[in-house]
């Protein structure tokens, strides 16, 4: 199924490309953390396939873990109001916590995640985007490690999707206004 909805996409990052990116973030994320544990929170829905390549590329004691959270407004438009959907199903006090984004975009969601996780005193609290578009930013907000840094493109694959749709295919690929729905 995969292969026929990728056909008429253009391909931005290919799996190979992605696989070797990811290996060096976890090789990064690994040095960083020196032989800590580490809990790795993936934010749903978009992350969770780049959460598991990562984990398997991170050589540390690690956990999962899952948060949940909408952004009202109307259309592509973000109203900047961001609501908590699913929360941690463990406390993060005292851990040293990752937070694994498919994409840092606005910031918005991304500055909401770092503040609410902040009040519970984690020990380390680092963000890994799989893509950054600076350009597209409205909050002041960096991740600590970033797959791709792209234009303000609409991507799909890879966990990413366009109305739930093709987050499995195994590129990242560029969503056009003329690929059919």
């Amino acid at each position: 199924m995969a292969a026929h909805l990728h056909q008429n996409l253009e391909i931005l990052y290919t799996h190979q490309q992605i696989a070797e990116r990811v290996a060096e973030m976890g090789a990064q994320i690994t040095r960083d953390l020196n032989g800590e544990k580490l809990v790795m929170v993936g934010v749903l829905k978009g992350a969770a396939i780049f959460l598991s390549d990562l984990a398997r590329a991170v050589e540390v004691d690690a956990t999962f873990d899952f948060v949940a959270v909408s952004s009202y407004g109307n259309g592509q438009r973000t109203s900047g109001a961001v609501k908590l959907l699913k929360d941690l199903d463990e406390p993060i006090e005292g851990k040293n916590v990752l937070i694994v984004e498919d994409i840092l975009d606005t910031g918005l969601t991304l500055s909401y995640l770092r503040n609410f996780f902040l009040r519970q005193h984690p020990k380390t609290l680092r963000i890994a985007a799989l893509l950054d578009k600076p350009s597209r930013r409205l909050e002041q907000i960096e991740a600590d490690y970033v797959g791709f840094s792209i234009a303000n493109l609409f991507v799909i694959g890879y966990g990413m999707d366009y109305a739930e749709r093709y987050r499995n295919l195994p590129d990242i690929c560029l969503m056009t206004s003329d690929h059919p729905e």
